[in-house]
């Protein structure tokens, strides 16, 4: 996967509204979402920073400047906090009244691009009690506001959120479509699995690919044909616009996916991937999972 630090627009460097072209979200999620992508990463959703190295404003300096009068400096802070918890989602664990600052910051926020990133920080810090904001912004957003929404609600885990994402399935936007896939597997609910099932039949190869993961993650193997189209590399590469990183990272999953519900039948395509891919990250995830599906026998 490309390094996608190159591709986040640091609003003290670049202070053009993210309405006039892609948004790094629109961006990054560019053909499909993943878990391994959008959990390490998300979503977001602003992956690449790694560890980040902090400076000397402290997590109180930012939440300050969230209320300066000077919107550079509002997105920067909500930038900075949004990098932040990617590094430690565990970082506002032990601060209540600032994650208290930060919902109430979010609501009254009238700039896209701060609510942008403060919707990446109501999501890393799991916070339930943003659930109602952040369905009100999947209602009245518009496009990239609800994908952030939509990547926080899976994220936060919230059962509340379940009719929301729901619906979402049925937007005519594929965006929307392929990222409430991702989070309905993230939430993890039997109850979503007959929506699911019918997502493996949509026309965009992405969306039918979340769903069939987002099964996975749910235990059913109802998508093991579509895992199978998408490790299959004559198969993902008809994919219109297709990147080859975004074929390794979908391959990667899929072959993840198969070794806990693609059973024995999966076999021939994870021995073959594993003998002749010509991604060594590939091979190695097929080796893998090769080895779940036979057993601890075959492992030894």
């Amino acid at each position: 996967m490309a390094d996608l630090e190159d591709r986040i627009p640091d609003p003290m460097a670049e202070e053009a509204e993210l309405d006039e072209g892609p948004s790094p979200l629109r961006t990054f999620l560019g053909l499909f979402v993943v878990p391994l992508l959008v959990v390490l990463a998300c979503v977001g959703v602003f992956i690449g920073f790694g560890w980040v190295a902090y400076e000397r404003n402290t997590v109180a300096d930012y939440v300050g400047d969230l209320s300066h009068w000077s919107r550079p400096r509002r997105a920067q802070a909500s930038y900075e906090l949004a990098k932040i918890l990617i590094a430690d989602p565990g970082a506002l664990d032990d601060a209540p009244e600032v994650r208290a600052r930060v919902r109430e910051v979010f609501t009254e926020a009238d700039n896209p691009e701060i609510r942008r990133y403060l919707t990446l920080v109501l999501g890393y810090t799991r916070d339930r009690e943003a659930v109602a904001a952040l369905l009100t912004q999947l209602r009245e957003g518009e496009s990239e506001e609800r994908i952030y929404a939509l990547w926080a609600l899976g994220a936060i885990g919230d059962p509340a959120a379940l009719s929301a994402l729901l619906g979402a399935l049925d937007s005519d936007d594929p965006g929307l479509r392929k990222t409430a896939a991702y989070a309905l597997g993230e939430l993890g609910l039997p109850e979503s699995a007959p929506r699911l099932r019918v997502a493996l039949e949509d026309p965009v190869a992405d969306v039918r690919w979340n769903a069939a993961l987002a099964l996975a993650r749910l235990g059913s193997d109802a998508g093991v044909p579509v895992l199978r189209e998408m490790a299959d590399r004559t198969s993902s590469d008809q994919v219109p616009g297709i990147t080859p990183e975004q074929q390794e990272d979908a391959m990667i999953e899929a072959v993840r996916a198969l070794a806990a519900v693609g059973g024995e039948e999966s076999l021939p395509l994870l021995d073959r991937l594993a003998r002749e891919d010509p991604s060594l990250k590939v091979r190695q995830a097929a080796i893998e999972a090769s080895r779940a599906v036979r057993g601890p026998a075959e492992r030894g």
